[in-house]
């Protein structure tokens, strides 16, 4: 039998997740010391999909469903991601925004079991000898959290390790790269919500925020850290509530960027080139409003002011172009107060003095082309707003980008309602499709997802030393032209989700090429490759969760043909040279 074989093969000492998955053979269960562990029966995927949608469908909270998700994805790895990658649309939603909001609010609650590393700012000197704590040698990527800023709902402390875990589960959904190479990594350096503090459930430290300056060496510790255990690893940072510092530091000596201000960036960028060409009007003429001046907003302007200087603008021409309102108004050089850093450089200057104190007065003063909203603040774009976009564009591009759902600036269908159905929209959260005049009309959905994968994916095959801007740039400029004439002629913004590893394959190499042009590459072989015939080389070594069973086969009709072949020997059948 085989099982009274051992093979040379290195296997772990017990099954792993993904070792239990019921279409494996009875050859590979008794090679995975599994059989028996299972009901008998092999069965087929669409079989293990079914039940799976059906125990889906009886959860009826959203937190219920992505708990059931991450249940499957922590006991059969390859079964998770074949339904991800099946049914990218219906669960993208569950696995990361907006439920996984609801779950970093309420992680130190359902927490159920391990499932990424936390390094404690007491853990400061040892960073390194912990990083040996997690089983997996061959690490590609991490992300990387200290939870002050999740999403729109504020310092949420290490409950925060949703957004790592579930950003995770979309590299390897949407872009292949294999689960067991990355890292979820969630930094315990203290919250400033006090509530959590005195949470008797919460599991972080009891410990107010650690100091701009701590943090800093905390940080260089981590990257040398990192850098030394696994060498080439890409660092994404996400939900820091200043993330600019970081950046800034460690972006041209590591291999790392920033999701928020970077990756918002991109996806929205990608978004404004396809709808500012539908509009018809001139980049010189365009005006953009942004309701919300963090880090998110001002890295979203940053990308598009880049995108107006390719199309002929100077960077004066296109950054005034821009106009910023935060919480006490229109940003200007001379409003009274300090402003922050990252706002300085979209501060107007040519206001005559006049303090613009609302949203609905500096778009009345701008009568924008564009609306953005990084707010957090649901409804802040009503149908006044609306109302007067519609009446001063043809097309008004309309993009309410906050997350979750409650704080988007406006729903898809007050966007169409109040501007007769001719709004360009993107949201950041899904909206549902709906009947206007006749006609379906599907909303864009502006989300990192359709560009931080391949970013990652790019910067992993190329073997980047460092993550460029125009490497960012790229990502964006990939995006836009990943539509298929179909989604074009329906007056799509961004490609259909369901599509979602065609478009990875072709930001990634929008992402290689530009790191060949920033000499930043290392993996040479691909420089003098044909388009398609680097489309081809990632495809191959992209995650495919549908073939791991038939890999798995394989080893063992391999290794059912060295015992074959070893027997032969032994009973003089062996028809090969003698030793």
């Amino acid at each position: 039998m085989l099982s009274m074989h051992p093979s040379s093969h290195t296997r772990a000492a017990a099954p792993v997740t993904g070792d239990y998955d019921t279409t494996h053979s009875t050859a590979v269960r008794k090679y995975l010391r599994t059989y028996g562990l299972v009901p008998p029966n092999v069965e087929s995927y669409q079989t293990q999909a079914a039940r799976c949608l059906k125990q889906l469908a009886l959860k009826t909270a959203p937190i219920d469903k992505y708990l059931y998700l991450s249940n499957l994805r922590n006991t059969d790895v390859h079964l998770f991601y074949r339904l991800v990658v099946d049914y990218m649309k219906e669960l993208t939603p569950l696995i990361y925004t907006p439920v996984v909001g609801e779950a970093c609010l309420k992680w130190s609650e359902i927490y159920e079991r391990p499932e990424g590393l936390y390094l404690s700012y007491s853990d400061r000197g040892n960073l390194s000898s912990i990083l040996h704590n997690w089983p997996e040698h061959n690490v590609e990527i991490t992300v990387v959290t200290d939870g002050s800023r999740i999403l729109g709902l504020g310092d949420l402390g290490i409950n925060g390790m949703g957004i790592p875990v579930g950003k995770l589960a979309l590299y390897t959904g949407c872009a292949g790269i294999r689960p067991e190479c990355t890292l979820p990594l969630t930094l315990d350096l203290g919250t400033n919500n006090k509530s959590l503090r005195e949470d008797p459930l919460y599991m972080g430290s009891r410990r107010e925020k650690i100091t701009p300056e701590e943090e800093q060496a905390f940080l260089d510790e981590l990257m040398v850290a990192l850098t030394d255990k696994w060498p080439g690893i890409v660092i994404q940072f996400e939900d820091f509530k200043n993330p600019f510092p970081a950046l800034e530091r460690y972006q041209n000596k590591y291999t790392c960027f920033n999701d928020d201000i970077q990756g918002t960036g991109s996806v929205i960028l990608a978004g404004i080139i396809n709808a500012v060409k539908r509009t018809g009007v001139p980049v010189k003429d365009q005006r953009a409003v942004f309701f919300g001046a963090g880090s998110a907003g001002v890295g979203v302007a940053k990308q598009i002011v880049e995108f107006f200087t390719r199309e002929g603008l100077t960077e004066d021409e296109a950054r005034r172009c821009f106009w910023l309102v935060d919480t006490k108004g229109l940003v200007t050089n001379d409003r009274g107060d300090k402003l922050a850093d990252h706002k300085i450089y979209f501060s107007r200057d040519d206001n005559d003095g006049l303090q613009l104190k609302t949203l609905a007065e500096v778009v009345d003063h701008v009568r924008p082309t564009i609306l953005m909203g990084l707010s957090t603040m649901g409804g802040v774009f009503d149908s006044s707003i609306l109302t007067k976009m519609g009446q001063w564009n043809q097309h008004p591009i309309i993009f309410p980008l906050s997350n979750p759902s409650a704080n988007s600036e406006c729903t898809f269908e007050e966007a169409m309602k109040y501007t007769d159905g001719r709004a360009l929209f993107a949201s950041g959260s899904p909206f549902p499709s709906l009947m206007y005049n006749g006609k379906m009309e599907s909303p864009g959905q502006g989300n990192n997802m359709y560009v931080f994968p391949g970013i990652g994916l790019g910067a992993i095959l190329s073997k980047s030393t460092t993550i460029t801007q125009s490497m960012i740039y790229a990502s964006a400029s990939a995006l836009s032209t990943a539509l298929l004439p179909a989604e074009r002629d329906q007056g799509w913004l961004y490609p259909s989700i369901s599509r979602i590893r065609d478009v990875s394959v072709i930001v990634a190499r929008g992402v290689i090429r530009a790191a060949q042009e920033a000499g930043v590459d290392r993996e040479v072989r691909l420089r003098d490759m044909r388009d398609e015939d680097v489309d081809t080389w990632v495809k191959e070594r992209m995650y495919d969760p549908h073939l791991e069973t038939r890999v798995l086969e394989r080893e063992v009709e391999g290794l059912v043909g060295e015992i074959r072949k070893a027997h032969q020997g032994v009973n003089g059948l062996w028809d090969g040279p003698r030793l």
